[in-house]
């Protein structure tokens, strides 16, 4: 059996281009979005894929660019699909501020009943470090990972053999040890700052220092407008275009 990943996004915060980084997993006829940034519902419409046909949503962290499509699949759901919900999974850090400090002034309707996440969304809390069944033949596993101090965040393995950072900082460690010589990942979906100091991203530069072997492995997303200056200068790592498609097998 094989897993598809096809990428909505593959763009920064800021890219103009490529739209917000986000992926839509499918597997054994469930499709699961991982985040959903402003620009994933355009993205969806691009490939005509309803907020019906999505089974569930996996949130990373709350910044913008990966929960700001949020607002509008719910609303599609609710007042286009007869008040369905889809599940949103995420871990209890993430959910104890996302209403609060990020969908409530936009969602907020106490005069029809609408006071919290839970009137929107199917909440699953996930525990940390701890793989969570999401349908048959597919598991997430939220790792926490640094990309602002002191504020939640998570990168996910896939099925235990996909390593997908969302945003992180870079950390040689957690790739070689973790991801690599423990897991054993055949597919690394990581974020790539182009150049600059890695304030909050991982860059080329660091991700450059990494073995060949790791290298290999390794599908570059979250990356600037500017992109195309950069092809060929990735060493053994790869691009992954929007609306992209990969076939990975499921273990």
């Amino acid at each position: 059996m094989s897993l598809q990943i096809q990428m909505l996004g593959t763009g920064s915060a800021f890219a103009k281009t490529f739209y917000n980084t986000s992926a839509l997993v499918r597997s054994n006829g469930l499709n699961v979005l991982i985040d959903c940034g402003v620009t994933t519902p355009k993205s969806l419409h691009d490939l005509q894929i309803k907020p019906d046909d999505i089974d569930g949503i996996v949130i990373s962290h709350i910044h913008a660019d990966h929960v700001g499509g949020l607002e509008e699949i719910a609303f599609r759901l609710l007042y286009e699909s007869n008040r369905k919900k889809t599940k949103l999974f995420l871990p209890k850090a993430i959910a104890d501020i996302l209403w609060e400090n990020t969908l409530k002034g936009g969602m907020y309707n106490p005069a029809d009943g609408f006071n919290s996440l839970e009137d929107y969304f199917h909440v699953l809390i996930i525990e940390e470090n701890k793989p969570y069944e999401i349908g048959p033949g597919l598991t997430i596993e939220y790792i926490p990972t640094l990309h602002i101090p002191e504020k939640p965040n998570y990168s996910l393995f896939i099925n235990g053999r996909i390593f997908y950072s969302a945003d992180t900082r870079f950390n040689r460690d957690l790739l070689l040890q973790e991801v690599v010589d423990n897991r054993n990942c055949h597919t690394i979906l990581h974020d790539c700052q182009l150049s600059g100091k890695g304030f909050i991203h991982a860059t080329l530069e660091e991700l450059l220092t990494l073995p060949e072997h790791v290298q290999e492995r390794i599908y570059l997303m979250h990356y600037s407008d500017n992109m195309n200056e950069f092809i060929g200068k990735t060493g053994r790592m790869t691009f992954i275009r929007q609306h992209e498609v990969l076939e990975l097998p499921e273990s």
